[in-house]
Order: C-alpha cells, then structure tokens, then sequence
C-alpha cells in the first residue's frame, strides 16, 4: 500500500509511505536552493517527487492533501503543469472531539494529465499523526497524550490510545503566532506597521533573549493583559475566544494585546522585555498543562508527544520534561509543518489500521544531487581521520553526507562542521552566515560522552531540547556555549551507521574533544545545499566534504579563526 502525502501551502512536502515505511519526504525549500518556507505551486512538483524514486503517479494507492484554513473546508489554488486547478481539502481543525480522523474525500487532482481521487484530513490530524506514529510509543504500544500548539490555534491537548484520539480541550487561549508577534514589538526585529509575518522570528527570539533577564514586574503587566484580554470574562476576551477560527480576528487581537504591551512597558529594555514574555508563556503552559492532567486521568504510564510550530521552542519541551508530570516527552524532528506531509500520509494510514508505528528515519529527505563543479576548487578523496586533521586546524568545513535530514535542523546531513575550542568560531560562523551575533551555534555530540559536557546530556538526536553545558567544560568549547550557559545540543551514537558519527569517533581521538560545532549548510533565507556545486558556488568557506570526496580552493577572502586547540 503506498500513501503519497502532500504538503502545498508553507513548509511545502511530498511525502511516501509505503506498507508502514517512509519512502522520502522531499520539503521542497531543500530543492534547488529554494527560500525557506517553500509552497508547491505546481503539482509538477509532486510527479517529479516521485520519479526520483523510480515511480509515477499511477503508482500511488492513495493520494492524501493536508488540510488548511477554514472552518469547514479548506481551498487550494494551483497549477498542474500550465493548467490552473481549484482543490478542496479538510479544515485545519477538526469538527468535534472525535472527528480527527473525518476526511474530506476530493477528486481532480491531476497529476501528468491523469485524474486522481484524494483525501484530505485536518491540518491537526497531520501533526497527532506524525507525532505519535514516529514515537516511541507507537513502538511500544503505549498511549500518549499530544500537544498540538501551532501558529494561528491554541494549544489543544489530545490522547492516543493505540486505535483512537481524543480531543481533550485547549490549554489556554494564546495562538501560537503570539510568541513571534513579540518579537515585531519588542527588539531587533520590531517592525513599523502590522503587516506580514516572518517564520522564522520565534526561533531568532529563542537565541536574543539571553540577552536579557526575567523582570517580574514585567510578567505581571502580561498576565494581567492576557487576563482582560484573552482569558476572563471580560466582553474583549469573550469576543476574542468567540473569534478563534477566524486568523484575521485572531491575529488583530494579538496586535492589539502588544500595542497595549508596549504602551506600559517602552521604558523597560526590549530583551528584558521578551525573556519576560518567554517566561510568563512557558509558565502558563506548564500551568495549564498540569491541571489539565488532573481533569484527565488515564490509566497506564503518562507519555507526551509535542507538535506543532511551538514544538521548535526548546525551552518550552524541556520546561515540559522537566515538571515531572510525564514518564517521557517526545519532539519529532519536523514537530512544524516539515512534517505535514508525512503527518498527511500517516493520518490515512492510521484511519487504515489505527495508530501504529511508523518506520522511518530522520535521514528520508532529497538524495545530494549531481553538479558541475566550479572552477577553482580541487577534488580529492579524504577520509574521516584526514578532515578530523582538518578540523583540529580549526577550519570549518561544508559536510555533506546521503540523504537530507528532514526537518529545520541540519543534523550532520547537510552541515556545517568546526571545532568548538574557538570562541572566536561562533562569530566567525555567523559573520558567513549573515547571523546576529547572538544567535548560539549548537554542538554535535557523541551520546556517551554528552552526560559529561552538558546537563542533563540525556540522548536528543534531534536539537529539541535545552541542556546546560558544565561549567567544567565552558572554557574547553567555548563556540557552542550560548549567552546563558546553554547548548542546543544534538547527540549521535557511537554506533551509529551515519558518516558524521564515524568523523566524530575520529576527531575524539585525535582531540580528545567528541564534539564539534554544526550550523546548517545553506544559502542565508534558503534551504540546504542540494549537491556540492552549490556549496561551492556559496564559497565562504575553503573546504567542503561530499560522500568521500573533499573540495578545497584558495579563493576564500575571509580571515583565519585563531585556533586555542593545544592536543590532547
């Protein structure tokens, strides 16, 4: 049986299931440097999906659409070669509490001149989906609940219980836009109208707030804004809460609560400001998530899946993990609409055969494509104990390794890799990147080794929770130590079969050190690299490393990072 998810509007993906197993999930900002954030426009986008892995449409048992706004149905507008299209799908919530696995059954969807019939499930139904069959728990056969928390809905809180999800209720009434929206208020990113919204803003806000700290008077004037005007019984909050499913509505109240922010707090510093907000968010979620649990009580062990936009904010899981009210907590790596379109297949299969797990790894996104390579750069072969050397002489290089990671986060896929024993390497890697200077550059750790370098150092393949480095350790990689002491780490198996655990092995030998800094290789505003050429054509950095073959020129113009590394 082979499902074919499809993703069209932001965070645009093809995903393939096939008997219980992701084939590929191609997001499309991954193809052809395309900008973040990519749509699919053109259902040209899905055949060519497909026939990177030998198949075409015809193929497909059942094709499935992700559904978006609307309340009752959501609407597509897109091209299917030259030819204009009008599809219809689910809404982005379901209907009633046990209505998330109801479809929406469509037809037309035209793909190389044939007509195909479709379905079409709720944006959410993606995320519980996705969250649930990629976890542990899934495996194990454990019931869970789920945290869906995106950008223009509340929190809503679900339960799994192997063949069933349930609504249980929403958390609070703040759409998960909000957090963003502070951010064109307050700071660096404060614009001078109300129009537009910039994705990627939460995660900026995430690094510039260890420039700041909690001012409780600050978080007071926001508790007592969101009680008049989102959550009492005042006839604003009222209104607001009656407007929920309309985004305009919702989003004009947003503007409305920091308009009356900014009016009680311009004197106070803007990073004081957001890291107060930070905290009076994460504080409410945690809130609101325990008595949420006390009006639910469920026999079994206590699990957590978290999805959603807010599913990126590490700060927040790990606040989750760290109240205690749960046996595990678990973060896909594409908890955003990177997943959407693998949650848009899971959802058919699991209204086929209930929540079962999926098998998958977080390594199914587009293969490194073929490319002519630019004058200039010499190839060699180069193995991993010669790039340790490499790295160890404190020079960055361009990592490129199989298929993609999926998700936001490069993951040792698509990377940029270099020591961490230069605190002069964090700037340097933002200057190439065109980065603020306070955003962190995370480390890349061996599993056994992190309980030793960070707190807790407890597994986290995937970037998605906060861990404290050691003070022990600070001085020693002073390029992944963030503002505040932290580390968006990322940990990797000794054992593990992927190239870059095999070059961390190496560069712990010959350093002693098992970590190394990684920043995702990519155009500034663009996906990852798609082949070596483009990280050549890039060229800010003289090394680059694909599939065995290292590229280096001498062309680089940017000065030297100033190693401290003094062996082992």
């Amino acid at each position: 049986m082979r499902i074919c998810g499809i993703k069209l509007t932001h965070d645009g993906a093809i995903a393939l299931v096939e008997d219980g197993r992701l084939v590929f999930c191609i997001e499309q900002e991954k193809q052809d440097n395309n900008p973040r954030y990519q749509t699919i426009d053109n259902l040209d986008a899905v055949v060519a999906a497909l026939a990177q892995h030998g198949l075409k449409p015809r193929d497909v048992d059942q094709f499935v659409i992700d559904g978006w706004d609307g309340e009752d149905e959501s609407q597509f507008q897109v091209l299917s070669g030259v030819a204009p299209l009008t599809l219809k799908g689910a809404p982005y919530v379901e209907r009633y509490a046990d209505g998330l696995l109801e479809c929406f059954d469509g037809s037309g969807l035209i793909l190389d001149d044939w007509a195909f019939p479709y379905k079409s499930y709720p944006h959410v139904t993606g995320h519980v989906a996705s969250a649930y069959c990629t976890s542990p728990f899934a495996k194990a056969g454990r019931p869970a609940f789920c945290l869906v928390w995106d950008g223009c809905i509340f929190p809503r809180l679900y339960y799994v219980d192997g063949q069933s999800a349930r609504f249980l209720e929403c958390l609070f009434p703040v759409i998960g836009q909000a957090y963003a929206a502070a951010g064109h208020y307050f700071g660096p990113y404060k614009k001078a109208s109300r129009g537009g919204w910039d994705l990627g803003v939460a995660g900026k806000l995430m690094a510039y707030i260890a420039l700041g700290s909690v001012d409780e008077d600050i978080v007071a004037v926001f508790q007592e804004l969101y009680e008049e005007r989102f959550a009492a019984d005042t006839e604003l909050a009222s209104r607001y809460r009656a407007n929920i499913n309309d985004a305009e509505t919702s989003l004009l109240a947003v503007h409305d609560f920091f308009d009356a922010s900014v009016l009680r707090l311009e004197a106070r510093s803007p990073e004081d400001v957001l890291a107060s907000f930070h905290l009076f968010l994460e504080r409410l979620l945690v809130h609101e998530m325990t008595m949420a649990l006390q009006r639910h009580s469920f026999p079994g062990p206590r699990n957590l899946c978290v999805a959603g936009g807010c599913g990126l904010n590490i700060k927040w899981n790990s606040a989750l993990r760290e109240t205690g009210l749960f046996d595990d907590v678990w973060v896909p790596p594409f908890p955003n609409d990177s997943g959407s379109a693998i949650g848009a297949a899971c959802s058919e299969m699991v209204a086929q055969q209930g929540f079962v797990p999926l098998e998958w790894s977080v390594y199914s996104g587009p293969a490194l494509q073929s490319g002519h390579v630019p004058v200039g750069w010499d190839a060699t072969p180069c193995s991993m104990q010669e790039l340790a050397n490499i790295l160890a002489s404190n020079k960055p290089v361009v990592f490129l390794s199989g298929c993609a990671e999926l998700g936001p986060r490069a993951l040792g896929g698509r990377s940029i890799l270099a020591a961490a024993t230069s605190a002069e390497m964090k700037d340097f890697l933002n200057e190439v990147k065109f980065r603020e200077h306070f955003r962190p550059v995370a480390p890349i750790c061996l599993e056994d080794r992190a309980p030793d370098i960070f707190s807790p150092g407890t597994p986290d393949p995937y970037m998605l929770f906060d861990h404290q480095t050691r003070m022990e350790w600070q001085d020693k990689v002073p390029a992944v130590v963030h503002l505040d002491g932290s580390a968006r780490l990322q940990t990797i198996a000794r054992s593990s079969q992927h190239q870059v655990a095999e070059l961390l092995v190496e560069y712990e030998k010959l350093t002693g050190i098992p970590l190394l800094c990684n920043t995702s290789a990519n155009y500034h505003g663009r996906g990852f690299f798609p082949d070596a050429a483009a990280a050549c054509e890039w060229g800010r950095v003289e090394h680059i490393w694909c599939d065995g073959t290292l590229l280096t020129t001498q062309a680089i113009q940017q000065k030297p990072v100033a190693s401290v590394f003094t062996g082992r």
